[in-house]
């Protein structure tokens, strides 16, 4: 059955007779070995191992093929690779086409592990990265260098959420010969698909929302034709692999995301509506806010937001952070969001978090809203900010 609904592509995706085996839910086939009764059997296998026969543990098994179809299908690409987390999922895309002389660009604002891993271990490989400011756009042309291999984007960005014109920076990769990547966690494949933008490689730590349940650490990569047969051959010369046991709480997962990040969204935007009205507050950094850098083309380009938005304060010290933090009861402090429970990060300044660009203004609260009921939440937040007060 095809259909271009994506609610409904997230319900029949990957649900094969092959499989599922004539049930509702793809059965969890663990492997390590696969045997095989003849050499020509073990030939004809080892032909078509990247595409979805069972040849080695490392290479999948049915469980797999379940997940990485419907995830495939949900970005609209030529395949999906998955790994232990969505920081192996970046390393790994990254991995795959880079070498000893090359050079990347990367977003100013991109999730921490990645600026970690391009400063502390792609340097040591001899491939050197510049960063480059969110809202820079086709701007984008002035940084690229004969030797610039990769323009890897995240939109909206992690902390500060600014959202970047992702067909202008592809537009300019594409006519300098530059291949590109997005972490699309935000996106999540329901709200936006990258490859439809033109974009090479969408990646997602899948621990977030296609999980849902903050009970699997999970990373997913989807390619174009162009460029799924080495990303998937490198990622499995790395040793990427996950078990079948998370590949099925993926698959749960992603049933039920359209639903989760319909609530999501609409309590996110009630609790930001509240706090963009707050005496403490200077303004909100979510993509749906024309307060948020980039808002025009989030409202071009996306289908939807979720749970997870910033908020910036007029003023404040580390003591008022901590304050609030430690006073808040449904909000727990946690790095990771995408789940059913409320969590809450805070930065005094943008200190190490960016090179490129510059931070003057207050302190950004980073919230991710569950399911939790709204009510409870801003009485949770109207106490916090009080004690926040008190600190100043």
């Amino acid at each position: 059955m095809t259909t271009s609904n994506k609610n409904t592509l997230l319900v029949s995706a990957g649900r094969k007779k092959a499989y599922t085996q004539g049930v509702v839910n793809p059965v969890v086939q663990r492997a390590s070995t696969v045997v095989f009764d003849s050499v020509a059997e073990l030939k004809e296998a080892a032909k078509k191992r990247g595409d979805k026969t069972l040849f080695y543990g490392r290479r999948g098994t049915t469980t797999h093929f379940a997940l990485q179809e419907a995830i495939t299908e949900l970005e609209g690409g030529e395949g999906c690779a998955l790994y232990p987390c969505g920081a192996a999922a970046i390393s790994s895309a990254l991995l795959a086409f880079v070498k000893a002389g090359d050079h990347i660009l990367m977003v100013d604002n991109a999730y921490e592990p990645t600026r970690d891993f391009c400063d502390k271990i792609l340097a040591g490989f001899g491939v050197e990265t510049t960063y480059y400011p969110p809202t820079i756009g086709a701007g984008i042309k002035a940084l690229i260098k004969e030797n610039t291999k990769v323009l890897f984007l995240e939109s909206p960005g992690s902390i500060t959420m600014e959202v970047q014109d992702v067909p202008a920076m592809v537009a300019v990769a594409n006519e300098q010969g530059v291949m590109t990547m997005l972490d699309n966690t935000y996106g999540n494949g329901l709200h936006y698909r990258p490859l439809e933008h033109g974009v090479d490689i969408s990646i997602q730590a899948a621990t977030k929302y296609i999980v849902g349940h903050s009970d699997v650490m999970m990373g997913v990569a989807v390619a174009n034709k162009k460029y799924w047969p080495t990303l998937r051959e490198q990622s499995y010369l790395l040793g990427q692999c996950t078990s079948a046991d998370d590949a099925y709480l993926a698959l749960r997962g992603l049933r039920t995301m359209a639903v989760r990040l319909n609530q999501h969204e609409k309590a996110a935007i009630e609790v930001a509506n509240w706090l963009e009205q707050h005496p403490l507050v200077d303004h909100i950094r979510h993509p749906a806010f024309e307060s948020c850098p980039g808002h025009e083309f989030f409202k071009r380009d996306f289908d939807g937001s979720n749970g997870l938005f910033s908020f910036v304060m007029k003023e404040g010290n580390q003591g008022a952070i901590d304050a609030f933090l430690d006073s808040l009861e449904h909000f727990k402090m946690g790095f990771s969001w995408g789940g059913f429970e409320s969590l809450v990060t805070a930065n005094l300044t943008m200190k190490g978090l960016r090179s490129a660009t510059g931070w003057q203004l207050g302190p950004v609260i980073r919230l991710h809203i569950g399911l939790e009921d709204v009510d409870d939440l801003i009485t949770d937040l109207t106490q916090a900010l009080d004690v926040y007060k008190q600190h100043l």
